[in-house]
This record gives structure tokens, C-alpha cells and sequence, in this order.
């Protein structure tokens, strides 16, 4: 954080100084008492606060409220600004912070793709430049604050992934950051349980369009049926589009595995480049496109951009290849679930399993709702279109999967259980040095995180046979 004095941040927010010097710097922000860390934190809040033994360790503090309280409750090493409504002092202070520098900033949502494409950019970017990001995918709304905090003077480029718990969230997010760049990956069904319906979940990412400066860039996928399905007319900046059609602005053809990841050749403004992504998946390409594209406008060369991403290091648990039991192939993919991740996994499944016995192991996607059994329905669709040789799922709903693959027509080996103690006996039993086996999950899923420790003997190289998709 930019330090900022007690006296300046009296103003900004229109308060009284009832206690302590106005010449005190503030270091840090707070708007829970459980966000403070370290004296010298502006807390916002219109909560009482009742026991100050607790934070004597955090003493010195800025305490910015609407409580009015007695001189005698409250230690002398707490300066107190009284302000009318806290909620509204502490906007005042976050636009004001916004408001101090000039810098571009990008914005990614998503229903997948956004913490790789993030984390793309950060690494192009922090070879040249001082860059401010989400940690990995930390990016709920509460951690909104630290990350704009984490702007100082010697930034000179800011990226921060943008969720959708629920619908606001992103627009929240533009209030905080106030992006000149927005990208969307994708739009799948995720989050339903707030968002209530699909076209809920489709206007709730589409806030991006809202929240990008009038004067900037959005960055799309233009295969993405629900991205299509946004409102952009009202939209005065760029819109680039990414994707494999004609009319993208950044145009990917030529796509094939190679060894640790993906080569295609891009194609822009009439120039064609030959590029490498590490990690596996057409889907990794996009991820790699609305990356470069992003990166272009802030006028990075990007022959410079492509040198950069070749180095690119994978995000753990996503695509990761392993070395599996009875010599197996293991793909470790326990970092998120949902439909789009998981059509994505079993075409790499399939892509580096040619020739091999391709074994599913699947678990159940959270966070849908009244909306479960449809999307586990859908799944198993994915399944049953894409195909596997072995299918076994993890879970009570996971099981709907399995029954709707089965139902279509699928008539491979299908094995369903509640836990991940029969799975493991069972993998022991029918992988060997000629099967690859795919483990899908989400990070909250313990019994899917352990199967998948449990499976992995060592790392491992791919396969170097190159496979055009």
C-alpha cells in the first residue's frame, strides 16, 4: 500500500479526528476486524468493537467508524476518525486509492481458463515490468481490498481474476479495480446455487462489460455460445475477438500436441506467428490467445510475448502429468470441476491416450444448486460424446453422470462409488503400463486430492508424439 497519513484519509472520507495524531501513516486496510494483521491498518467498520485486549498487538490502529464511542473504552493507541456512515467512507477511500494511479489494468472472468490466462499475463508482463495480481486463484470478493492495496508507486501494470459467486460480484470487482481491459474465457454453468438459472450465471459474468472503462478493450472468445449471448451494445471500446473463425482478430490454426504442451500458428493483422504453450488442451491455446491479445494492447511486441509464454511454468493440478501406479500414466486435473474443464480433460485424455486404455475417474461438480442432477446430466452426456474406456465416479451425484452416459448409449466398464478407498483397490487392479488414467475433481474435494496423491509415483515427460487434434 501507498502510505497515506491519518490527516489525508480524515478528508477523503469527510471525518472528525476524535483521537490520535493526524500525522500517524497508515501502511495498511482493513474493512473486518479479522482482515487486520499489523498496526498501523485503517480499519473501516460499523460494528462495535468490544474486546481491545485482543488486538493490543495490532496496536497502533486507524479505527474509521460510525459507533460513537466513550473516550474511556477505547485504548490511547487507537485513532479514531468518526465519520457519518462507514460504508460510505470507506468507498470514498477505495476510489481515492484507484484514483492515484494511472496504470492499465486487466480484468479476467470466466467459468475456466481465467487463473491460467491470469497467470499468463503476469508471467509475459513481470519479465519487463512490476506487475500486481491475484495469488492463483484467490479471488473472492473479500480478498478485493489487499489486491488494490498491493498497487503502489512502483506498479506499473495490474492483472486480477474476477469470479462470479454470485451475481454483482464482478461488478463489485469494477469498483474496486476500474479495469481499461476485460476478458471473458468462456461462460459454462457453475455457481447456479446463487446465480439461479444459466442466463443468471451468463448476465453475472456479463457484468465485465459494465465495469470495463468506456475508452477500453474487451477481449472474447468468439466460439463461445453464451458469450454470444451478451448484451454489447452498449459497449463504446474495442472488441477483440479470439478464437479459430476467420474474423478473429487473434486467429489460431495449425493446433497439435507436442511434447509438454501445445504448438499453433496465430494469426494477426496479416502476420502469422508460430507459437508454444506449455500444457495441454485446445482450450489451453485460447487461454494462450486472449493472453497475447491482452498483451498486444498494452504494446508489448508480440514476438516478445510468444518468447515469453514458451516459459510459461503450468498451474499446479491442472492437465498435470505424472507417473502412475502399475506404470501407469497418471493426468492430475484436481484444481476445478465443471462441464467446460471437463469436455477439456477428456479430450486431452483422449489426445494423449491414443492407443492406450483411457481411464475417467470423475467427482462431483459443487456449487449448482437446485441445477445438480441437470448439469451431472449434462456431464454424462460429455462422457458419453467423448468417450473413455473405463468410466468410475466419486460421489452421490457424480453416480447421475455415470447413470446418463450409460442411459445414452455408453458401453464401456462403468464403476460408481461413494468414496476413494475402493477406487484405488480397484485402479491397482485394471491399470497398467499401457493405460492412462484422468483424475477430475476440485480443489475442495478431499477425497479426490488424496486419490490423486495416492496415484502418483514421480513426475514424468509426456509423451513426445505429436498429435494433431
Amino acid at each position: 500500500m501507498k502510505p497515506l497519513s491519518v490527516k489525508k484519509l480524515t478528508a477523503i472520507t469527510a471525518g472528525k479526528l476524535l483521537q490520535g495524531s493526524e500525522e500517524v501513516l497508515i501502511q495498511y486496510g482493513a474493512y473486518r476486524l479479522k482482515q487486520v494483521k499489523k498496526p498501523y491498518t485503517a480499519l473501516f467498520t460499523n460494528k462495535r468493537i468490544v474486546n481491545w485486549k485482543s488486538l493490543e498487538s495490532l496496536l497502533p490502529l486507524v479505527l474509521v467508524t460510525d459507533w460513537v464511542y466513550s473516550q474511556h473504552e477505547i485504548p490511547r493507541n487507537v485513532i479514531i476518525i468518526q465519520v457519518g456512515n462507514a460504508d460510505e467512507a470507506y468507498w470514498k477511500f477505495v476510489h481515492y486509492y484507484r484514483s492515484q494511479f494511472d496504470i492499465p489494468v486487466i480484468a479476467i472472468t470466466g467459468t475456466s481458463g481465467k487463473t491460467t490466462t491470469k497467470e499468463m499475463i503476469k508471467h509475459i508482463l513481470s519479465a519487463e515490468k512490476e506487475v500486481a495480481a491475484t495469488m492463483l486463484s484467490s479471488n473472492s470478493r473479500t480478498a478485493s481490498l489487499q489486491y488494490l492495496l498491493s498497487i503502489d508507486d512502483e506498479t506499473e501494470v495490474a492483472v486480477f481474476e474476477t469470479a462470479v459467486g454470485s451475481p454483482g460480484d464482478v461488478t463489485k470487482a469494477g469498483a474496486y479495480f476500474k479495469p481499461s481491459i476485460g476478458i471473458i474465457t468462456n461462460i459454462g454453468a457453475h455457481h447456479l446455487n446463487y446465480c439461479k438459472t444459466l442466463e443468471g450465471y451468463i448476465q453475472a459474468k456479463g457484468e465485465m462489460v459494465e465495469i470495463v472503462n468506456p475508452n477500453g478493450t474487451l477481449i472474447l472468445n468468439a466460439e463461445d455460445a453464451n458469450i454470444r449471448k451478451i448484451d454489447l451494445s452498449n459497449f463504446k471500446g474495442r472488441i477483440l475477438y479470439i478464437g479459430q473463425q476467420a474474423t478473429c482478430d487473434f486467429k489460431a490454426s495449425h493446433i497439435r500436441y507436442v511434447e509438454n504442451g501445445m504448438r499453433f500458428k496465430m494469426h494477426h493483422q496479416k502476420k502469422t506467428y508460430d507459437v508454444f504453450v506449455p500444457g495441454f488442451g485446445e482450450h489451453q491455446v485460447y487461454n494462450a490467445l486472449a493472453a497475447i491479445a491482452a498483451i498486444s494492447e498494452l504494446q508489448v511486441p508480440i514476438s516478445v510475448a510468444i518468447k515469453q509464454l514458451a516459459t510459461f511454468k503450468k498451474v499446479k493440478k491442472q492437465l498435470q502429468l505424472f507417473e502412475g501406479i502399475n506404470d501407469s500414466l497418471l493426468i492430475d486435473d484436481t484444481w476445478s470441476l465443471t462441464t467446460t474443464s471437463l469436455e477439456a480433460a477428456l479430450k486431452v485424455l483422449n489426445s494423449l491416450g491414443d492407443g492406450k486404455k483411457k481411464v475417467a475417474v470423475i467427482g462431483t461438480i459443487t456449487d449448482l444448486g437446485s441445477w445438480g442432477y441437470i448439469i451431472h446430466e449434462q456431464a454424462g452426456e460429455l462422457i458419453h460424446r467423448i468417450g473413455v474406456d473405463v468410466l468410475i465416479t466419486i460421489g452421490e451425484h457424480a453416480r447421475i453422470m455415470a447413470d446418463q452416459a450409460v442411459k445414452l448409449g455408453f458401453n464401456k466398464p462403468v464403476y460408481t462409488f461413494n468414496n476413494n478407498i475402493l477406487v484405488y483397490k480397484l485402479l491397482h487392479e485394471i491399470v497398467d503400463d499401457n493405460t492412462i488414467v484422468l483424475i477430475k475433481g476440485d480443489m475442495y474435494s478431499k477425497q479426490i486430492s488424496q486419490l490423486a496423491a495416492d496415484l502418483k509415483v514421480k513426475t514424468t515427460r509426456p509423451t513426445d508424439k505429436d498429435k494433431k487434434q
